[in-house]
């Protein structure tokens, strides 16, 4: 969940002081100036800690009035479910075919770009309920339960709507999600790795080597069709851990007898990431100040960032060594070593708080230190329990972090409450795991969707479905079946 949008909900759906920040747009990687059609904008928590960073230029805040609650789509073209649209209505089995509360149905054909209502039983649109079905069949659908498989069932679906056949991924179907993030798409490609959907997964890391700039690093976010940037926000260094980290999944789950030709492809995007998270390394071995997902900038270093790379680095030294890369893996391990003991002499002392200075309180990016991304330390498991209890919210889910200059009020965001189930689940903490993840099952809207935040409430609230949910969700439906997911080895002795 691209954090910028945290900040948007959180300025739209509580009574927090803000002010919006309009910016000049930058132009894109690639050459291209952004289409001021399109505009953007930031309301960022008055008080919280900026170096200039503003958004782009913003829209009225009516963009956000009716955000989506569901997708209807045929893969190749999407269209976002408004809630008057979703009222007494529901997704035909195993599809993104809509039955509206006439009994006709509704949905994206083969080869248009916007939806059509028919009758039901329509031939063309029982063929897209078979043909989504047969994908599903055709991976895993994770879950001890009916009701979790229903859930896996519903996000995979919607992970593919949200995919673009470039490799895009978007974050959701309302203005202001509609781009790509590298964040949200590592999750959705290790989602998509360990559910058997290869191609998709592989898609998703081929934008990622598309889209990389010639430094090394990845823009923010980026407009689906591949062509720079949306606007002025600040580049976010976790990216170069979180690719990475995805490509080590990928590689896990692709098929034997490809994969490494196919690893080959993407090492180039591999090796510019990894050496510049390398350079990026202080004498402390940390990371500098960075945009982290909350996308706001803090002075010191904070977990969101470092945590991400040590992942990456220690990924990218085992897929060097997977190529026989010998020199490439040393020296990536011998960053992560860096990292590590930077992490352990600053953050562990803290519990793994936001910042290495103390000053900005807890963060769920704490579980970011637990597998699937990293071996975790000895003390994690207890910095763990002292964060979630620290950001718990009467509605039983979690705020992002409880920083004093950020306040996000007493709405509850579902990826940050998912980040602790698949943390619990990875550290064998299986009982706390799924009752997390009940609690945000249980938060799906009226269509099956999962959604970005749940209302004080209790209610599910704000752009349903979130790309980045679901992707945590499926990862911690596979980590509870299996016992655990996959975590880049440590190449180093500590």
């Amino acid at each position: 969940m691209p954090a910028a949008r945290l900040v948007r909900w959180a300025a739209v759906t509580t009574a927090v002081a803000c002010i919006a920040l309009p910016v000049c747009t930058a132009g894109s990687a690639g050459g291209r100036h952004t289409d001021a059609r399109r505009p953007v904008f930031l309301v960022r928590p008055v008080g919280h800690q900026s170096l200039g960073d503003a958004e782009g230029r913003y829209a009225p805040l009516s963009v956000l009035a009716a955000p989506t609650v569901g997708l209807l789509s045929n893969t190749a073209a999407t269209e976002g479910i408004t809630p008057a649209t979703a009222k007494g209505a529901w997704y035909m089995g195993r599809s993104n075919v809509l039955r509206l509360p006439s009994g006709r149905w509704q949905y994206v054909p083969v080869g248009r770009t916007a939806s059509a209502v028919v009758a039901a039983g329509d031939p063309a649109a029982r063929q897209q309920i078979a043909q989504s079905g047969a994908w599903l069949a055709g991976g895993r659908v994770p879950g001890s339960s009916p009701a979790q498989r229903a859930a896996a069932e519903r996000a995979l679906l919607t992970m593919r709507a949200l995919l673009r056949p470039n490799g895009a991924l978007a974050a959701g179907w309302t203005p202001g999600w509609m781009y790509s993030w590298p964040r949200d798409s590592s999750f959705a490609c290790a989602a998509f790795a360990h559910t058997g959907h290869d191609a998709e997964a592989y898609r998703i890391l081929r934008y990622s080597a598309a889209t990389q700039r010639k430094d090394g690093t990845w823009a923010a976010r980026t407009r689906l069709d591949g062509f720079g940037p949306p606007d002025g926000r600040r580049w976010q260094l976790d990216a170069n851990g979180w690719v990475p980290w995805a490509a080590w999944q990928w590689y896990q789950k692709a098929p034997r007898t490809t994969r490494d030709a196919r690893l080959a492809g993407l090492y180039p995007m591999i090796r510019k990431a990894a050496d510049h998270a390398a350079a990026s390394l202080r004498a402390d071995g940390l990371p500098p100040a960075s945009p982290d997902y909350w996308e706001l900038t803090t002075t010191t270093t904070n977990i969101g960032t470092a945590a991400p790379l040590l992942a990456g680095l220690n990924a990218s030294a085992d897929l060097a060594g997977e190529l026989n890369r010998p020199g490439d893996a040393a020296r990536w391990a011998a960053a992560a070593k860096r990292l590590s003991s930077g992490i352990a002499k600053r953050f562990a002392p803290l519990g793994y708080q936001r910042t290495v200075d103390g000053q900005h309180g807890h963060d769920s990016a704490a579980t970011f230190m637990a597998p699937p991304f990293n071996t975790a330390p000895a003390d994690v498991p207890r910095a763990l329990d002292t964060t979630y209890k620290a950001l718990l919210l009467p509605n039983g889910g979690l705020t992002p972090g409880n920083d004093p200059t950020a306040p996000w009020g007493g709405n509850a965001w579902t990826p940050s409450t998912s980040f602790f189930a698949l943390a619990w689940a990875g550290t064998g903490r299986t009982a706390k795991a799924r009752q997390v993840l009940d609690w945000v099952l249980s938060k799906r809207n009226s269509l099956g969707e999962l959604p970005e935040k749940v209302n004080r409430a209790g209610e599910p609230s704000s752009v349903a479905p979130l790309a980045w949910t679901g992707s945590i969700a499926v990862l911690t439906l596979v980590a509870l079946d299996d016992k655990g997911l996959p975590t880049p080895p440590l190449r180093f002795s500590s």
